[in-house]
């Protein structure tokens, strides 16, 4: 069965409107001259029943006929979902997030829309920098440890290195190199000119490891990373230039140092792993009372216990209390902006992960009462849409629904470095997949990322072929989400799997990639100017073979990408543009050299190999 021209809508203020009510539309194109619709609904289910609303038509914008009606809220909680059927007198179509179908879809193709949990609106707008600190910059060698300063466990004493020194594969963790705040404070010239916004720091309390998500302490900062006054000094020095900060909450587990565990005795009071008696014995799972090694930990890491949120203390402690965890950093003189929760889907009671969804609603409470705007970004290595409904996470590490399909798309390998073949159709079937699963602004709020200190770094899985780097740049930098860029990435660094990817930032400008840095900047200078790539609604073009194209348009305003990722030239590619709200209008070049032209809907163009072009335009009805 033939599907209508054109049925359009997304979650988008070009689609949705908010004026003490919720008014969306719906846009439709009839297949052929005069097959108009005979009826038009919108689709509900306010109380788990079905309610179809008759649709308005209110409008004519050029091919399209405009429909509209309001949205009924669900009064049993905070996600309304809803769908489109539209009917002829032979057939009916239904459209839903994930596209249209001849059929009622399943509820969870739906859209969705929370219209109690807002997102906090500055997020859609930055530019993010992943900083590892220790491997950053060394900002003041008086801070950081000396060889043998201590011995955090039974693998003997730290060692410190020099700044670029080759890593030792066998004692990663019990290596420094002295990256500290300090440092991260004095590069802040430098990520501003790159055009970034908004850092997450990887953990920075205190912890016997150089990675820190073993923390010891969670009321201060690492006295290696500068102490709590380093915060306090970069907060104030990137308030100073509009540069966010999100901090890194590790607190599904602590270290076994922690005072509440304390496996070596280091400190004074015995801890749950010495003693039954122990005040804080309840805080951590045992499954055999008689056994202190039966303790419950981390995929098996024995340094890291895992906390039991059952358990009263470690609530008050880390989320319900008036000064937990949660709150204090996101006070002066810290005043941070969020936090990314570490493993977040892991976070439960007793064994396992039982009642995850309640412990991560405590948590964004709290930290919405101290901070209305906080930033409240999940690690998800898997699919994510239940943490993503707006009850419990702004947005997620977008791993599986940007950098895994972008990575199998130009790599051809997947998460687990397995080959995978993937082409255009099935990298916007699984792009599709998941955004259209979660609400549009939780979808905004989606931190999009190429790699990370837990992958290899992006450079190394593309085979270090620059012509893919800067397509996946582009990508990054358009797609639907906030762009995050892993520290040395921009300038060309490059590594395996951790520690290899963990690597000292090198501050040797001689051995930069300029290139890449500025196309970098390039693209967080497009993304700042063009409000289309930071909140516009997305479509896709042309998804075939080695081609790509997808339009993200808000108000009247375009921007579309055209991506070939094939090793060949490809000439003569049309892209269709009959679907989109109106008609292209006054296109013109924002990125790329290749030849192109527009005639009636049809956008046709020459592209290189491993090549992009960026054009931006206006949407408007024709004229003749």
């Amino acid at each position: 069965m033939t599907a209508p021209a054109m049925m359009h809508h997304q979650i988008a203020p070009f689609f949705v409107s908010r004026d003490g009510r919720c008014r969306v539309q719906l846009w439709l194109a009839a297949a052929l001259p005069g097959d108009l619709p005979t009826g038009v609904f919108l689709r509900l289910e306010p109380d788990n029943e079905e309610r179809l609303i008759p649709m308005e038509l209110i409008a004519q914008q050029g091919r399209f006929r405009v429909y509209a009606a309001d949205l009924i809220p669900n009064p049993a909680g905070p996600l309304t979902v809803y769908a489109f059927k539209v009917l002829w007198t032979d057939r009916q179509w239904w459209l839903d997030a994930a596209g249209a179908s001849p059929r009622m879809p399943l509820r969870e193709r739906f859209f969705r829309v929370n219209l109690a949990d807002a997102t906090p609106d500055w997020v859609p707008d930055q530019v993010f920098y992943q900083i590892f600190p220790e491997r950053f910059r060394n900002g003041d060698p008086a801070v950081s440890p000396q060889s043998g300063a201590y011995a955090p466990r039974d693998d003997g004493p730290i060692r410190a290195k020099d700044w670029g020194e080759p890593i030792d594969p066998k004692r990663p963790n019990g290596e420094f190199y002295g990256g500290d705040l300090i440092g991260v404070r004095q590069s802040l010239d430098y990520l501003q000119d790159l055009g970034v916004t908004a850092l997450y720091l990887n953990p920075i309390f205190t912890s016997p490891s150089v990675h820190k998500y073993d923390t010891e302490d969670f009321e201060h900062v690492d006295p290696y990373l500068g102490g709590d006054h380093a915060l306090a000094d970069l907060r104030v020095a990137a308030t100073g230039r509009g540069i966010r900060l999100v901090l890194d909450a590790v607190f599904n587990h602590t270290s076994d140092t922690h005072p509440w565990f304390n496996r070596w005795g280091t400190h004074a009071a015995p801890g749950a792993y010495q003693d039954v008696a122990a005040p804080y014995r309840g805080a951590y799972v045992f499954s055999d009372p008689a056994d202190p090694e039966s303790y419950q930990c981390w995929q098996g890491s024995k340094v890291l216990p895992v906390l039991d949120f059952g358990h009263p203390a470690v609530r008050d402690y880390f989320l319900d209390g008036v000064d937990s965890i949660v709150r204090r950093w996101l006070r002066p003189p810290y005043s941070v902006d969020g936090w990314r929760i570490d493993v977040a889907h892991m976070m439960g009671e007793g064994t396992g992960a039982r009642n995850n969804a309640r412990v991560l609603r405590l948590l964004r409470r709290a930290a919405r009462e101290e901070s209305p705007r906080a930033y409240i970004l999940g690690e998800h290595f898997g699919e994510a849409t239940r943490w993503l409904q707006g009850d419990q996470e702004d947005g997620a590490m977008n791993y599986y629904g940007f950098s895994f399909p972008v990575r199998a798309f130009l790599a051809g390998q997947d998460v687990n470095y397995h080959p995978i073949a993937l082409d255009a159709a099935e990298l916007d079937t699984w792009l599709t997949d998941a955004r259209s699963r979660i609400p549009y602004a939780n979808q905004l709020c989606q931190l999009n990322l190429l790699g990370s200190h837990d992958t290899a770094r992006c450079l190394t899985v593309l085979g270090e072929d620059r012509f893919l780097m800067r397509l996946a740049l582009l990508l990054l930098f358009t797609y639907p989400g906030v762009p995050c860029i892993y520290y040395g990435d921009e300038i060309g660094m490059t590594g395996r799997n951790d520690p290899y990817n963990r690597a000292c930032f090198d501050w040797d400008e001689d051995h930069w990639d300029r290139p890449l840095r500025a196309w970098v900047q390039t693209l967080a200078g497009l993304r700042r100017e063009h409000q289309a790539l930071r909140r516009g609604a997305y479509q896709t073009l042309l998804a075939a073979g080695d081609l790509f194209a997808f339009a993200r348009c808000l108000g009247p305003e375009v921007v579309m990408l055209i991506v070939n990722r094939g090793t060949a030239p490809c000439a003569g590619v049309r892209v269709p543009l009959a679907g989109l709200p109106g008609h292209a209008m006054n296109l013109g070049v924002l990125l790329g050299e290749c030849p192109w032209g527009l005639g009636g809907d049809t956008l046709t163009l020459d592209l290189g190999p491993k090549e992009g072009l960026l054009l931006r335009g206006e949407l408007g009805e024709a004229t003749t």
